[in-house]
C-alpha cells in the first residue's frame, strides 16, 4: 500500500525535497556550493571517521563536467544536461586510525548526502542523486583508487520548467511523491 501523503509530522525540508529532472539555465554560487558540502561535514559517522570525499565540477569548469556527464546513462543525460552542477560521492572503504574495513563507510557517505541534499532543499536547489552511470569511467577518467567505493553522481541546481523535459519525464516530475506506509517496513516485533 502507497500514499502520497505525509501521516506524520517531518521538518518542512523533508516535505519539500523532491528529485525534480527539470533544471533552469543559471548557475549556482559558490556560497552555496560551500554550504551543501559544509552540510555534508557535520554527517554523522561510524567513529566520526567522516568517510566521504567529493568530486564537483560546475557547467564553467567543462573539462570535468563533461567526463561526469559522459559517465552517466544515456537515460539520465536526458534531462542531467541543464544541470549547472554535477558531483560525485566516494566513500573511503577502510578507516583512516587503523586501517580495517569500514563497513559503514556506505552508509555514512549517504547520511551525508541526505544531508547535503536537505541544505540543497533549504537553499532553493534540486539534487537528484543518479546510480545509473559507468563507475568503471569514473574510476579511470578520475583517478578514483581501490580504497574508495563509488557512491552517485548527483546534478544539482535550481528548479527548471518540466515543461522542457520529454513526455515521459514531464508526467514523473508532475506525479505525487508516493512512499510506502510505515506499518510496510516498520515493525516492533521479530520477524
Amino acid at each position: 500500500m502507497e500514499s502520497s501523503k505525509i501521516d506524520h509530522p517531518v521538518t518542512d525540508l523533508i516535505q519539500q525535497r523532491r528529485s525534480s529532472r527539470a533544471y533552469a539555465h543559471e548557475h549556482i554560487e559558490q556560497e552555496k556550493i560551500n554550504s551543501l558540502f559544509e552540510a555534508a561535514r557535520w554527517a554523522p559517522s561510524s567513529m566520526n571517521e567522516q568517510p566521504w570525499t567529493y568530486i564537483y565540477a560546475t557547467k564553467s569548469q567543462s573539462e570535468m563536467w563533461n567526463k561526469l556527464f559522459d559517465a552517466l546513462n544515456e537515460g539520465n543525460q536526458i534531462w542531467a544536461k541543464d544541470a549547472p552542477l554535477l558531483v560525485l560521492s566516494l566513500a573511503r572503504k577502510k578507516f583512516q586510525r587503523n586501517d580495517r574495513t569500514n563497513h559503514t563507510a556506505l552508509y555514512d557517505m549517504g547520511a551525508a548526502n541526505a544531508f547535503l541534499s536537505l541544505q540543497a532543499t533549504e537553499l532553493g536547489l534540486n539534487v537528484h542523486q543518479m546510480g545509473g552511470f559507468d563507475g568503471s569511467k569514473v574510476r579511470n577518467d578520475f583517478n578514483v583508487g581501490d580504497e574508495y567505493e563509488i557512491g552517485v553522481i548527483m546534478a544539482i541546481g535550481y528548479p527548471g520548467d518540466p515543461s522542457q523535459l520529454p513526455a515521459n519525464l514531464k508526467q514523473r516530475e508532475s506525479a505525487p511523491r508516493v512512499r510506502r506506509k510505515l506499518q510496510e517496513f516498520v515493525m516492533n516485533k521479530s520477524f
